[in-house]
């Protein structure tokens, strides 16, 4: 057979953010970054900024399906890295759509809750993404607060965090990073156990308060692992561009939200 040369794509499932910080658009400018053609399909859309969301709009399950396939018709699709999927219906759409095109990655950013503290995953979603989803995944990176809804009960500190690791990947994950941003410490330390070793990647925290550092991360993972890393190899890689982008954040609205600069390599 002849060689595939259309370049490497990513394709982000996720929620549109109407201010450019987090979601599809925040996808997006991770993948350009990397060097890589970033493909979306929108499980949701809501109107917000960075004081806060003020609605969501799901469109149905079926004309994400629609977007979904019309990104494998056409493109060398590597990785998937998913966000925010709001309810059962959308879940249960997208895991028949990953089933039925088996890309190679897939990075499940679990998003439950936004920066400014709004609810985005409804009840009856919780339960169809632990059956459906994390089995799926290459990876699942869910924050603390993430982790606590997935298990059910508080992580306070790092060996909690530890602990948690070994119920979440219980679950059915097969390798799972627990972002650390939300312990105590002076030191951020993210953790990703997948499922042979425990890998700790640190940083320095810093006085910024950051929006969409959890979608920036888990499309960077899915962009360094169509890249051709091994998984601690791109989280690793991960974390500190999230680290770079965090240092070089701006704040464009009014709240204390800053964006983080992408860009920061270039």
């Amino acid at each position: 057979m002849p060689r595939d040369t259309r370049p490497a794509s990513v394709l982000t499932i996720a929620g549109s953010d109407s201010g450019g910080g987090a979601g599809i658009q925040a996808d997006l400018k991770t993948f350009a970054a990397h060097g890589l053609h970033g493909l979306s399909a929108i499980a949701a859309l809501t109107a917000q900024n960075t004081q806060g969301v003020t609605a969501v709009h799901v469109p149905p399950p079926a004309f994400l399906r629609a977007q979904v396939d019309a990104c494998f018709a056409d493109f060398r699709i590597v990785a998937v890295k998913l966000g925010m999927l709001a309810n059962a219906r959308v879940i249960n759409a997208v895991a028949d759509a990953l089933e039925a095109h088996d890309p190679k990655f897939i990075v499940l950013d679990p998003v439950m809750v936004a920066s400014s503290g709004a609810r985005l995953l409804e009840a009856d979603a919780l339960d169809a993404l632990r059956k459906r989803l994390l089995p799926l995944a290459t990876v699942v990176t869910p924050n603390i607060p993430e982790a606590e809804l997935l298990l059910g009960h508080a992580i306070a500190d790092g060996e909690a965090a530890e602990g948690a690791l070994v119920e979440l990947l219980a679950l059915g994950a097969p390798a799972v990073l627990l972002k650390g941003g939300h312990l105590p410490g002076r030191q951020l330390i993210d953790r990703l156990d997948d499922g042979w070793q425990l890998h700790e990647f640190e940083h320095p925290r810093l006085k910024v308060e950051g929006h969409g550092t959890g979608c920036t991360l888990a499309s960077a993972i899915a962009a360094q692992l169509a890249l051709g890393l091994t998984l601690p190899e791109a989280c690793a890689a991960a974390a500190d561009y999230v680290h770079g982008a965090l240092a070089h954040a701006y704040r464009p609205g009014k709240a204390r939200l800053a964006v983080l600069g992408h860009f920061w390599k270039r």
